[in-house]
């Protein structure tokens, strides 16, 4: 039977498989939930292994609303949530307006969070306020990184704001 303990604090159960890559090297660490808060990541309440389609299937059950939830419809293309249950699929970009509410929860279900955390795209030839956005998005990483005193971390964030910024 393998170890799981938190690689971090090495006493915890680990709960989170956290995967990083860096430079084409890739790195994968198991926390518990203690450390990986620490590190700013937010474990999914529970995860599952099931196709995206039985996921969605299952998603009202829990509340007792089925029903209810199932007859919910977009009333701009007549879209039922629980048609969106059964394809995966929104028919419009009203749709996420009108499931909000429901799309929140899965979010946060399947990514353990309903915000954006990963890269931005910035394109070939940014423009200033692209660039701006970009270096307050690292900002903000950078000083994450020192508030949970993860150093090596911040010295690379450290690197690629100076990278961007103009001499």
């Amino acid at each position: 039977m393998p170890d799981n303990t938190c690689d971090h604090c090495g006493s915890s159960d680990a709960v989170v498989n956290f995967t990083q890559i860096v430079k084409d090297q890739m790195s994968t660490s198991h926390l518990c939930e203690a450390c990986a808060a620490e590190k700013g990541l937010d474990p999914a309440p529970e995860s599952s292994n099931l196709p995206l389609t039985d996921f969605l299937a299952q998603m009202g059950d829990e509340r007792g609303k089925d029903e209810l939830d199932a007859g919910h419809q977009c009333s701009f293309c007549g879209l039922t949530f629980g048609q969106f249950r059964e394809t995966g699929r929104l028919g419009c970009p009203h749709c996420y307006e009108t499931f909000e509410a429901h799309l929140r929860r899965l979010l946060r279900r399947i990514h353990g969070s309903v915000q954006h955390v990963g890269k931005v795209y910035l394109p070939p030839d940014p423009t200033a306020s692209e660039m701006e956005k970009r270096l307050d998005g690292l900002r903000r990483k950078l000083h994450r990184a020192i508030e949970a005193e993860d150093f090596e971390r911040a010295a690379e964030v450290r690197d690629q704001i100076r990278s961007l910024e103009p001499a």
